[in-house]
């Protein structure tokens, strides 16, 4: 087998393992910290502190019935949730989780795919999620999962200018689309959160959008739509949907980091290029990732919902023109000189 391509394929399965271990790790912390947050026990019951309590949940996933409406549009109802693995489980190819690795007299860097349009390939996949939302929705044959998927739509494509423009902003003074480059450039000088603290808020909030979490989670809204666009689904097919639910939060997540906090990179260390400082590079990423994904927990069981009208409102009326005005911001201080420019 070609050696690069035997490379890919290793840093793709390390990525997919860590990836695909979220959701049921999040099932836990997300009903364990919520316990904690309106004090009573959580799950306590199912082994110690009931940690067993994902193999639970899903060996109950794989054994329910799957039952398909009657008057459901059947191809696409099964492909939905299919559907909505692809961005889930292709976006993290593009995140750079540690530094270049010398083995054999090769040096191999710890990105899947190290391509010139990384960022834009990133936000080109997770712009495919919305399709299986309306999906799922449409071929439901009900009309709150058509209510739901509409506002999912509706929403993702409102949110998704504004974190753009704000991604943009990270990668003028860095002058280059390769989130290795990024992370780089942030080495060489600091955190992109620092001086880009306007655009990092701009992202954080309209991640919470993106991924359909409290506050902004109106496609699901379970005291209009009962459960929104997989209202008629159960089983593992809804298993589906909830791991790439999970999965796109730790995407990101990890594409935040990455584009704020210097990644896999950790201030004034230098990781040793060998097999151990790709193992600390990918611990410090997934440790980043960790505090991430507790804020989006923390802040889903503290802040109560939107309506819808304010949820675009504050897309097109705030975070928008904020984005904007940041990109404005920082392209004037890089041609200031007050961003220092990236030496490769």
């Amino acid at each position: 087998m070609n050696p690069e391509l035997a490379a890919t394929l290793v840093k793709y399965a390390v990525m997919f393992l860590v990836f695909i271990n979220v959701a049921p790790i999040m099932n836990w912390v997300e009903r364990r910290a919520c316990a904690f947050i309106q004090d009573r026990p959580g799950p306590n019951r199912v082994g110690p502190f009931g940690l067993f309590q994902p193999v639970a949940d899903a060996l109950k996933f794989m054994f329910k019935e799957d039952v398909t409406p009657s008057a459901a549009d059947r191809p696409l109802y099964l492909m939905a949730p299919a559907i909505a693995l692809v961005p889930a489980f292709t976006t993290f190819v593009v995140i750079p989780f540690g530094p270049d690795v010398q083995i054999g007299g090769r040096t191999i860097p710890l990105v899947v795919a190290n391509v010139d349009t990384g960022v834009l390939l990133f936000l080109a996949l997770a712009s495919l999620s919305v399709y299986s939302l309306v999906m799922a929705g449409y071929a439901s044959n009900n009309k709150f999962s058509l209510l739901g998927s509409i506002r999912a739509s509706a929403q993702l494509i409102s949110y998704e200018l504004a974190l753009t423009i704000s991604v943009l902003a990270v990668l003028i003074p860095v002058a280059s689309f390769r989130l290795s480059d990024v992370v780089a450039y942030q080495q060489q000088h600091v955190w992109s959160f620092i001086p880009q603290i306007l655009g990092f808020l701009v992202f954080l909030i309209a991640s919470f959008a993106e991924t359909n979490r409290l506050p902004f989670d109106l496609s699901e809204a379970e005291s209009e739509l009962i459960a929104g666009f997989h209202t008629e689904y159960g089983s593992m097919r809804f298993a589906l949907f909830f791991q790439a639910e999970y999965t796109n939060m730790a995407a990101l997540s990890a594409l935040g980091v990455t584009l704020y906090f210097g990644g896999w990179t950790l201030p004034g260390i230098d990781f040793p290029h060998n097999v151990w400082g790709g193992l600390l590079g990918l611990a410090t990423l997934l440790a980043k990732v960790a505090f991430c994904m507790l804020m989006y927990v923390w802040v889903r069981w503290t802040f109560p919902r939107f309506r819808y009208d304010q949820l675009m409102r504050l897309g097109w009326k705030v975070l928008l023109p904020l984005s904007i005005l940041n990109l404005i911001l920082v392209a004037a201080m890089t041609l200031a000189g007050w961003l220092g420019p990236w030496k490769p």
